[in-house]
């Protein structure tokens, strides 16, 4: 199957045209227009049609004249363009048009059909099955309502022994609806990803917290696997300009409009990076990137390296609060043998991180006051060193960047921030991505 992407956007696209928030003025200057979330599936088959399907089609150098089936997803006014129904009756088309949706989609449009267009209607629910000419569609439900549940739907599109998901709009999906994609191994997916860094939303669109997690759940479910590939679509301008950056780590795509997929084509995406290295000052937000890397997978164990400490209720509060902050699949190990727990690992692995691991070795070796120790704290990093070289899962580790501060009042003091500094190169000559966050924007080194 062949795919056109007529559009990626929201329903008021990205940039919004009325909007001068930092990201549309960004993608304005850039020219990256987005229109609403559309495609063209083998030139006979259009999924959804909002108002600027038509134009966009002429843009991306398409014509809409062989289309003989329109499958709409509900009645939102970005989905169901009927303009585009009356534009096929002006030319007097002859080949017949079948429209699929939910009931209240097919009524929007048939006032909007010429009295001789040869165009019938096919009502669908969740759980059926249409045949579109060579394409068999099945209805999917979706997280998402117009006025009532099960008016928005999802569709299942196969062909050629290639199948693909349609998933915009919707949030999060229940055991139920995740349960009828088990096993689909789909080719491709694409999913929406409306709300971006906003939180406070209707529950019924996804975000960048909520979509790794649906991601996870359809590769629990066997929707999705190594070989799919996922592309984003439905964004908006909650979005950061950066969002092909955030959303890389998970194996995701981001594609202008235009963009031809062949499905079933190898996907075409940069792996994610066995090892991580994320650096950064106090309260810069290394931490809650470092768990971005990881979010759409539900088997990590979080490496705790701070020592708890009964008497400091501030320190205390910091370590509830980077708990509280992971997922509740997460696993914590509080621990300062991060050579044993690398050596150990089945699964994904986030170290939080180097700084106080350091400060532990020294303490366990009363290094801080005994200068003959140091020699044992360097085989310690030494070994740390040659467990992520032979690591074989994906670590995510974290580390202060402190040699951009203030020079240590004491000799203690300045020995710990330059033995982190090695420490740091000689841990990122190891790893495939070193990221610096500074003021919450992750940077990339390598």
């Amino acid at each position: 199957m062949e795919v056109v992407l007529l559009g990626t956007g929201a329903a008021d696209g990205w940039p919004n045209p009325f909007c001068t928030c930092a990201s549309c003025s960004v993608m304005l200057e850039r020219g990256e227009i987005r229109a609403q979330t559309a495609a063209l599936v083998d030139d006979v088959l259009l999924l959804d049609c909002g108002p600027e399907v038509p134009r966009a089609a002429a843009h991306a150098g398409r014509s809409l004249s062989r289309v003989r089936h329109l499958l709409l997803t509900h009645a939102h006014p970005d989905h169901i363009g009927p303009l585009a129904l009356l534009m096929r009756s002006w030319v007097a088309r002859e080949q017949p048009l079948e429209v699929i949706g939910p009931p209240e989609a097919l009524d929007l449009c048939r006032d909007w059909v010429g009295p001789d267009d040869p165009v019938h209607w096919t009502a669908v629910a969740p759980g059926d099955v249409v045949q579109a000419g060579d394409h068999a569609v099945r209805v999917l439900s979706a997280a998402h309502r117009v006025h009532r549940d099960g008016d928005c739907v999802l569709y299942e599109v196969a062909s050629g022994g290639r199948k693909l998901l349609w998933a915009t709009d919707t949030g999060p999906l229940d055991a139920a609806q995740l349960g009828s994609l088990r096993d689909a191994r789909y080719d491709t997916v694409f999913l929406e990803e409306t709300f971006g860094d906003r939180a406070e939303h209707e529950p019924d669109h996804l975000d960048l917290r909520t979509f790794p997690r649906a991601l996870a759940a359809l590769r629990e479910f066997g929707a999705v696997t190594d070989d799919t590939e996922v592309i984003a679509v439905h964004l908006g301008h909650h979005n950061p300009a950066d969002l092909s950056d955030r959303l890389r780590p998970w194996g995701v795509r981001v594609v202008p409009d235009g963009t031809v997929i062949a499905v079933g084509a190898p996907p075409d995406r940069v792996p994610a990076a066995q090892r991580t290295l994320v650096l950064g000052g106090a309260r810069a937000g290394k931490s809650t990137h470092a768990q971005r890397l990881l979010a759409d997978r539900d088997d990590v164990t979080c490496v705790a390296t701070g020592a708890a400490d009964d008497g400091d209720d501030e320190w205390a509060a910091r370590i509830a609060a980077h708990r509280s902050s992971r997922p509740d699949t997460w696993r914590t190990l509080e621990t300062d043998d991060l050579v044993g727990a690398l050596r150990t690992a089945t699964g994904p692995l986030l170290v939080d991180c180097l700084g106080t691991w350091l400060a532990r070795r020294i303490d366990l070796h009363g290094a801080w006051t005994d200068k003959s120790s140091w020699p044992v704290v360097r085989s310690d990093i030494d070994d740390l060193v040659l467990a992520l070289r032979r690591t074989h899962v994906q670590v995510v580790v974290v580390s202060n960047e402190v040699g951009s501060g203030v020079v240590p009042a004491t000799a203690s003091g300045r020995r710990f921030r330059d033995v982190l500094g090695r420490l740091n190169a000689a841990v990122a000559a190891e790893c495939e991505a070193v990221v610096l966050v500074v003021a919450g924007r992750p940077l990339p080194l390598r």
